[in-house]
């Protein structure tokens, strides 16, 4: 069959020097966004310092506005680091919690597995070559407790860390703002591919150190090594799931209330310093969009790399032990990183942004520019890492497979990806038609507002459905579930420029913020809203990335328990399996209800507060007296850590509950049929929540003649634009982007716990 061309040595060196630059890389750019100075320079210009073309040794005025220097700097300061302290506390105090579940789980992980072989220190027969010897199932039990840590806490410090990022980089680009659109747009941009470039090493980084480490011990045992590893993936998802839904509770809840009282009943503007939840409404950007973004695409990671080498281990790269081709999934995260950081290079030295009109297309070529150069990356690395023939694991049988096929396993997932970005722009960009008719509905009231909207999102998944179903159909003929893994890595492989055009939004949507708050002129603010209109967009793109790529890595993990729990066909006539189904596509709804409910109820506290502090602090509304904004923070973090635990308590449970008491044949139904409904929610509900948001945008924008008409802000149409968006709220950033962990958690969960569900599940079919 022939061997692969890159030597074993080559790759351990290539993996973790790969991984190492993205992290250097990541510093640099945080180092560039550093020379942004928060302090006032009392020394006038410093022209005898030239710096680079971006204008980092700019003395930092602004005569044209009129406005004191020194006094507008130590404003931003103090907002950006109000809204640090606000983010920090809500992490910290999330944190705790999550670290509690942490601990427990990790010893339900360990008893569970451990109980398969009554917790044996013997070798035993291996599950799918009896006549060799692995490891006991305590060791699997251990490791996989060990991994699931490493996931969870890696995961924890990705959403972490690129919170930290975003809080920093917020002030420091509604200063560069007062430069130009250009220098803000690379300020943002930097600071997002700060957290993009960190995620992506780091996760790539931990999961080749684990792996080696487990060698160790396993040896030639990779069958029990790899299973082990999915305990990573599986913390991933665990720590993003609460950082999505506690996150998403907490900016919605602001941003509801915020909006509701702020602009609809008393007009003011969107971040105006006199409404109380306006700072808890740019914490909640960071929080939400930047930490729950950051953990989720994480989890997305660790799972699809997992369910491939679990597949792998059985296939002849685990059975002949190649190591090179073993860890083909690690390389193309290795050269994503090189790819991306290139493709860096386009939007913040070989080009520079000079007006508004440019922002979008700028943000999108990023995407292009990634995904072509990624696919010559993908031949290069298939062609040097894997054997001309080899055989792939399929449901008890070998599957040869050739290595231009796996190619187009992967190629075929990374433009899938590009696919369901654009489609996702086109509905949700103010620049297309389909934005512009839902404004354009506002003329007649909210109720016809929130009709097109509807409409527009269950359109919307018509494309991304057929982009997905086209990767399933090519991966899965050409190399079964382990084509179906790796396309899930190839529409990831561009992961760190995904995440820094994600985190850009919130970083410039909070720019304008405190462009607002700090009394900065029009001019500033319209330049703000240049940027978070492209941001929310990008948005928008992203996560179409995250739902795409859940349902793939979804999938392959579904092949990965199915195998792994011993079923050979899922027949969907069994009542086992038909009733797990029909309960499996019940859940995303179920789960939905609890986040909208609970945002529901979080914003109806908020907007209590603030009607309160309105009414009872006197010349509050005139400018003359400050808000307590601390109170309103405080109704976020409480509501959203309350908030988070029973649809988190749902997604972990279920799995092992069914699995438990029904078995695993009833377990694959769930898992198929929450895959199957859960995705087209997801997309649905992000769509319809992002056509609101920029439908509401693009009336106040008032760009065009057909906008002027349906505006300005305060006009009947801009309200019920509003109210369009205050609904859409957590449809796109509480419920959507939270469904997509729902798919992917319970089929990885299922996966680690598989052996035990195998051996001492369906107990209720055993008693009756």
């Amino acid at each position: 069959m022939g061997e692969a061309l890159l030597s074993e040595l080559a790759t351990v060196i290539v993996v973790p020097v790969c991984a190492v630059i993205g992290i250097v890389f990541s510093l640099v750019q945080w180092f560039l966004v550093s020379r942004v100075k928060l302090k006032p320079d009392r020394h006038g210009t410093s022209s005898s310092s030239p710096r680079n073309k971006n204008g980092y040794g700019d003395y930092l005025i602004e005569e044209e506005e009129g406005i004191n220097d020194h006094s507008v700097v130590v404003k931003c300061a103090e907002i950006q680091s109000a809204i640090s302290e606000g983010a920090t506390s809500f992490l910290f105090t999330e944190y705790q919690y999550v670290g509690i579940f942490m601990a427990a789980f990790a010893i339900l992980i360990f008893f569970f597995l451990g109980s398969v072989e009554s917790f044996s220190t013997k070798n035993q027969p291996c599950t799918y070559d009896k006549s060799r010897v692995c490891k006991p199932a305590l060791a699997t039990a251990l490791f996989s407790t060990v991994s699931f840590l490493l996931g969870a806490i890696t995961s924890v410090l990705s959403g972490y860390l690129g919170m930290k990022i975003a809080t920093y980089a917020n002030a420091r680009t509604t200063l560069e703002a007062r430069k130009g659109v250009g220098k803000a747009f690379i300020t943002a941009f930097r600071s997002g591919a700060v957290m993009g470039f960190l995620l992506a090493a780091n996760g790539l980084l931990v999961l080749y150190i684990t792996i080696n480490l487990f060698k160790l011990y396993y040896g030639d045992d990779w069958e029990g090594l790899f299973e082990a590893i999915t305990g990573y993936g599986l913390g991933g998802s665990s720590m993003a799931l609460f950082g999505r839904v506690g996150g998403g509770i907490y900016t919605k809840a602001a941003d509801v209330g915020a909006d509701l009282v702020g602009k609809v009943e008393r007009n003011i503007p969107e971040d105006d310093p006199r409404n109380p939840a306006v700072i808890a409404d740019n914490v909640g950007d960071n929080v939400g969009d930047i930490a729950g973004m950051g953990s989720d695409l994480f989890g997305s990671y660790a799972e699809s790399s997992c369910a491939a080498l679990v597949v792998a281990s059985i296939s002849s790269f685990g059975i002949n032990h190649e190591f090179t081709a073993m860890l083909y999934p690690l390389l193309i995260s290795s050269i994503g990183i090189i790819v991306c950081l290139i493709t860096t290079l386009f939007a913040t030295d070989f080009f520079e942004i000079k007006t508004v009109m440019e922002i979008e297309p700028a943000l999108k070529k990023q995407l292009i520019i990634s995904t072509v150069l990624m696919t010559v990356g993908i031949a290069i690395i298939s062609w040097l890492a894997l054997p001309t023939s080899f055989t792939i694991f399929n449901f008890g049988s070998q599957k040869e497979v050739k290595s231009w096929q796996l190619f187009l396993c992967v190629g075929v997932g990374l433009w899938a990806g590009l696919i369901i970005g654009f489609v996702t722009e086109y509905y949700t960009s103010n620049a297309y038609s389909p934005v512009q008719d839902v404004a354009d509905s506002c003329r007649t009231g909210a109720a016809t507002n929130v009709i097109f909207g509807l409409a527009l999102g269950y359109k919307s998944v018509i494309i991304p459905i057929f982009a997905i179903a086209i990767s399933i159909f090519v991966s899965f003929t050409f190399a079964a579930m382990y084509g179906i893994a790796v396309a899930a890595l190839g529409m990831l492989s561009t992961i760190a420029t995904g995440l820094a055009i994600d985190a850009y939004g919130p970083i410039s949507d909070n720019a304008g913020g405190i462009a607002e708050m700090a009394g900065m002129s029009r001019r500033i603010r319209e330049r703000t809203d240049a940027l978070d209109a492209a941001g929310n967009t990008t948005a928008a793109i992203g996560k179409g990335f995250a739902i795409g790529s859940a349902a793939l890595v979804s999938l392959a993990l579904f092949g990965a328990f199915v195998s792994r729990a011993g079923i050979s066909t899922v027949d969907v006539l069994t009542p086992k399996v038909f009733i797990g189904l029909i309960v499996g596509a019940m859940l995303p709804y179920w789960f939905s209800a609890m986040t909208m409910k609970s945002v529901g109820s979080a914003a109806l506290k908020m907007v209590e507060e603030v009607r309160r502090q309105f009414n009872t602090i006197p010349g509050l509304m005139e400018g003359h007296a400050k808000p307590d904004y601390a109170t309103c923070v405080k109704i976020s973090t409480d509501a959203s850590i309350k908030e988070m635990i029973p649809p988190g308590a749902l997604v972990m449970l279920t799995p092992l509950i069914v699995g438990i008491l029904f078995g695993v044949e009833t377990l694959s139904g769930v898992l198929a049929g929450s895959l199957v409904s859960g995705v087209q929610i997801a997309i649905s509900a992000s769509n319809t929540g992002g056509a609101w948001d920029n439908a509401k945008k693009y009336i106040e924008a008032g760009a065009s003649e057909h906008a002027r008409t349906l505006g300005p802000k305060g006009s009947e149409p801009h309200k019920a634009a509003v109210i369009g968006d205050t609904i859409g709220d957590p449809l796109k950033d509480t419920s959507g982007p939270s469904l997509n962990i729902l798919i992917k958690l319970m089929a990885v969960e299922s996966l680690v716990f598989a052996p035990f569900f195998a051996t001492h599940g369906g107990l209720l079919f055993k008693i009756f």
